[in-house]
């Protein structure tokens, strides 16, 4: 099932939560909304499932528009954080239970609602568990039931809301690579929040990065990361270092002097530079590039992060070195980025 978001906006007391956002989903596709608290990513994912009406703008399922159609009439499948599993009904009873109160004329047999429900349990690897009851199981248990239960009920559009935010970091590694299999197997197309971005990045086809009630790119996961289009992107998505330069003549300068790095794109004046901690190459002496005094130096994993103090800017960088690397012990370090972008410096008010 395609669906289409075109300039939705939806004001709580008049506060714009989102902003005119257009988007369009693949039929069968893996989406993640991505973004921190406040973004718009629950909002839009609410308008889709039938939980909120639009301000303004349009939801589209497939051909038929849908803004106006409830949760049933859409037949989205939904998936909490908290589960939101019913604790006095068995594993079996709570998977069966959105097919149970459907209208009698749409409702399977009883012995079709427990096949469904062994054949749920079979995917999600909790066969033999129908007879237990939510409080007898793990969280990344109670978590499979949850997605069974939004699956039994053969969706449209499958949905999740921070799914895996209640588990711990072990299981929520083990339940994004079950997650992507199940998607591959039954083919629904998934739309999922989450405000950590491994996890979008891992899971999903296409990443819809958000800020502020607005979209500020959608891309695969290379994309985003590797060629963010936005300040927010570059310091929301993976690790980032920035720079305060100037433009002038299509090069890049810090204080007075140009660093090797020419945006002939980019208007004269003040600038950010972006790039990221890893993406470097040093260099023994350079006439252009960016030179630094070691301020700190600490070990993170299999890497070292250095803090540079860079000459005549008074600014601090973060730049990432094999642990062993003399340079982390030297008092003057000089690199370029490998990989970078340079985005004019907003005005102000």
């Amino acid at each position: 099932m395609e669906v289409r978001v075109s300039n939705v906006r939806k004001e709580f007391d008049r506060f714009p939560a989102l902003r005119d956002v257009s988007l369009d989903i693949r039929s069968g596709e893996l989406i993640a909304l991505l973004g921190p608290s406040g973004s718009g990513k629950t909002t839009l994912l609410r308008l889709i499932a039938g939980l909120e009406r639009p301000t303004r703008g349009t939801i589209f399922f497939g051909d038929e528009d849908a803004s106006n159609r409830t949760i049933q009439e859409r037949n989205v499948g939904f998936v909490f954080q908290h589960y939101a599993l019913f604790r006095h009904m068995t594993v079996a009873d709570n998977i069966g239970f959105g097919l149970k109160v459907r209208p009698s004329a749409k409702r399977p047999t009883r012995a079709e609602i427990r096949r469904r429900a062994s054949e749920l349990l079979d995917l999600v690897q909790l066969g033999g568990l129908e007879k237990r009851y939510p409080a007898q199981l793990s969280g990344g248990q109670r978590q499979r039931v949850a997605l069974a239960r939004a699956m039994a009920i053969e969706p449209k559009v499958l949905l999740l809301d921070e799914p895996f935010g209640a588990l711990d970091a072990q299981v929520r590694r083990e339940l994004r690579r079950w997650l992507r299999e199940i998607h591959d197997a039954t083919g629904h197309t998934t739309i999922f929040v989450t405000h950590d971005q491994e996890e979008a990045l891992e899971l999903a086809d296409r990443v819809v990065v958000m800020s502020q009630g607005r979209i500020e790119q959608i891309g695969t996961a290379d994309e985003v990361y590797d060629t963010p289009n936005s300040p927010f992107v570059y310091g929301f998505i993976g690790e980032s270092s920035s720079l305060p330069v100037k433009v002038e003549d299509g090069q890049v300068w810090i204080s007075d002097r140009p660093i090797g790095l020419a945006t002939p794109e980019l208007a004269d004046g003040e600038a950010i530079l972006y790039f990221r901690p890893h993406d470097i190459e040093l260099l023994e002496e350079c006439n252009g590039c960016i030179a630094g005094t070691v301020a700190a130096s600490r070990r993170v994993a299999g890497t070292r992060r250095v803090e540079l103090e860079i000459g005549g800017s008074r600014e601090r960088i973060e730049i990432e070195l094999p642990v062993g690397h003399p340079a982390a012990q030297k008092s003057r370090v000089a690199f370029r980025p490998k990989r970078w972008k340079v985005f004019p410096k907003a005005v102000e008010g």
